[in-house]
């Protein structure tokens, strides 16, 4: 046989459309898209007639804790869900591991705690604080795939928000190595106080006003212009700053954007007092507002979709006390990427075509993988999901893979369900169970 594995289906999402034929898989990578094979090749095919024929996805932005918060989530809990979500692609955040990834030797601690535990692709981000910009160098040897701050406290000590006058220190630098640095976006005010019932999910919402992200997003946009460097806005969620972010891109600045999929499917309206589960940062806010970043989404305006997988212990989550102003802010999801976005997408009038770009094209052009990863065309990467778009399933404890059971998607009905899972042309994940483990290969600039 020429192909390590060939797989037929009528429902083939290149990216010239819809295709019925075959995907030819050898050496890992797609060796072509055809409409006929040999009977002798035949007997060697993966029937996936019905069902949909995607790229793996990409989910760039990750946190996996990994080492030193291991108890939150590590690489093999969080690549496992991955492999059952249809990731086959991961950048790992750089703050919430102890020791953060703002030093090159902390890079190499990052590198070796993952050996043996990597069952999807990962890369790694590193990270931007007050007075690293000795490191930034370092790093891109290391071949990072781009570079993070925050703009706010991060909720982790070590790794400090940086000011206006941090970022005009690395932004040139960045930019000379032509980079992405991504940004959380939100300019904190001391003097707003909120002293009212922390177990109220609407006080938590009017403590982070999207006030913060617009002041932070204008910022970011003046520096990206004044600097001409790669600019990416994290997990946008005020619609307020649309505006301002299509007026940066008619401009033609270096300018991309991501929203996540729990701004996209919950509204503020629906979130019940004491839930901590839905806490996360920038908030999950009312549905007028994401309305507003749907319509940006289909626009083209927000580039794509990305998680923010941030999981925490329960004791870190307040579950207990449902205090939103305690509770440790980030939403784990990473297994759900696919068929969440898909049961909002549906209600919302997209299409499987609509997907591929928000969680597999455009996340590639990010970090920088666009020419091997992202599409089922010839000579890309053999990293390929068999969905059944149709099926729908309810989340439950006993399927998720990550760490803890904690999410806001328990007892949601979701369509969309990974039946197959592909990495560097091997088939590693099927119908619940997992082939073969520790496939994943890290990912360098």
């Amino acid at each position: 046989m020429k192909f390590d594995c060939i797989i037929q289906s009528n429902l083939i999402i290149t990216p010239s459309g819809i295709r019925n034929g075959y995907v030819l898989i050898g050496d890992g990578k797609i060796i072509d898209v055809v409409d006929t094979i040999s009977d002798d090749d035949k007997i060697f095919c993966i029937n996936a007639i019905n069902k949909y024929v995607l790229p793996g996805l990409i989910d760039p932005h990750v946190h996996i804790n990994e080492p030193g918060r291991a108890e939150w989530e590590g690489f093999d809990t969080a690549t496992k869900a991955a492999l059952a979500g249809g990731l086959t692609t991961l950048v790992e955040m750089p703050l919430n591991a102890s020791p953060v990834t703002t030093t090159a030797k902390a890079f190499d601690e990052k590198i070796n705690s993952a050996k043996n535990k990597l069952h999807t692709n990962v890369g790694f981000w590193g990270g931007i604080i007050p007075n690293n910009e000795n490191e930034i160098e370092p790093l891109i040897e290391k071949e990072v795939i781009g570079f993070k701050a925050f703009l706010t406290h991060s909720g982790i000590d070590e790794f400090p928000n940086v000011t206006e006058n941090d970022l005009r220190k690395v932004m040139p630098i960045i930019a000379k190595y032509d980079l992405p640095l991504l940004v959380h976006c939100e300019l904190s005010d001391d003097s707003l106080q909120m002293t009212d019932n922390g177990r109220v999910y609407n006080n938590y919402l009017l403590s982070r006003p999207k006030k913060w992200e617009d002041d932070a997003i204008a910022l970011m946009i003046n520096l990206c212009e004044e600097y001409h460097c790669k600019t990416h806005i994290v997990h946008l969620s005020s619609s307020n700053s649309i505006e301002q972010i299509a007026n940066a891109k008619q401009k033609k600045l270096p300018l991309t954007v991501e929203t996540a999929q729990h701004y996209l499917y919950f509204n503020a309206e629906e979130i019940k007092d004491g839930n901590t589960a839905f806490k996360c940062a920038p908030p999950i806010r009312e549905k007028a507002n994401n309305e507003k970043l749907w319509q940006a989404l289909k626009d083209g305006i927000i580039d794509f979709v990305a998680t923010d997988h941030s999981p925490a212990t329960p004791d870190l989550k307040e579950l207990e006390s449902g205090n939103f102003m305690k509770a440790w802010g980030g939403i784990a999801s990473i297994q759900f990427a696919l068929p969440v976005l898909w049961t909002a997408a549906k209600k919302h009038n997209c299409t499987i075509n609509d997907l591929v770009k928000w969680l597999c094209e455009k996340p590639a052009i990010l970090i920088g993988k666009q020419s091997s990863k992202g599409k089922i065309k010839k000579g890309f990467d053999a990293d390929i999901i068999i969905v059944d778009l149709n099926k729908t399933f309810t989340v439950t404890e006993n399927i998720i893979h990550h760490k803890h059971k904690i999410t806001p998607y328990l007892n949601e009905k979701l369509f969309g369900v990974v039946e197959q899972t592909y990495l560097n042309g091997k088939k590693v994940f099927e119908n619940d169970t997992f082939l073969k483990l520790n496939q994943g290969k890290i990912i360098y600039r």
